[in-house]
């Protein structure tokens, strides 16, 4: 079965940073592709993304200020989030997937919360 825990988040001043992290079981990260969303108002958004093969993709809104990466190891996808701006507060969301991470990923974690102050 596969399962995706979500922790890290919290509330931060407008400047910090937090790190994110999945863990995942029933499953392993770098077969399947891992992901990182948003949501807002029921719209869920991609902020970043491993997709098989390495190939890292983020939303234009955190590029040069968040980092996904991958313990293949522990089985832990992470996102590392500098410069937090009170823009950047939302639900976040883990997500895997066998074939493509998209809004449409087959698994996800709970969310985790994350506040940002100005």
């Amino acid at each position: 079965q596969v399962q995706l825990m979500e922790s890290g988040g919290g509330s931060v001043e407008s400047g910090g940073s937090l790190t994110l992290a999945c863990q995942g079981s029933g499953f392993q990260f770098g077969v399947y592709c891992g992901g990182w969303f948003r949501r807002r108002r029921e719209k869920v958004a991609v902020i970043a993304k491993d997709d098989r093969g390495n190939k890292i993709t983020y939303a234009d809104s955190v590029k040069g200020r968040f980092t996904i990466s991958m313990d293949r190891h522990k089985n832990i996808l992470y996102l590392q989030m500098n410069n937090l701006k009170p823009e950047d507060s939302d639900m976040y969301y883990c997500a895997a997937d066998g074939w493509y991470c998209s809004t449409a990923a087959d698994h996800w974690g709970q969310g985790t919360r994350v506040t940002v102050s100005s």
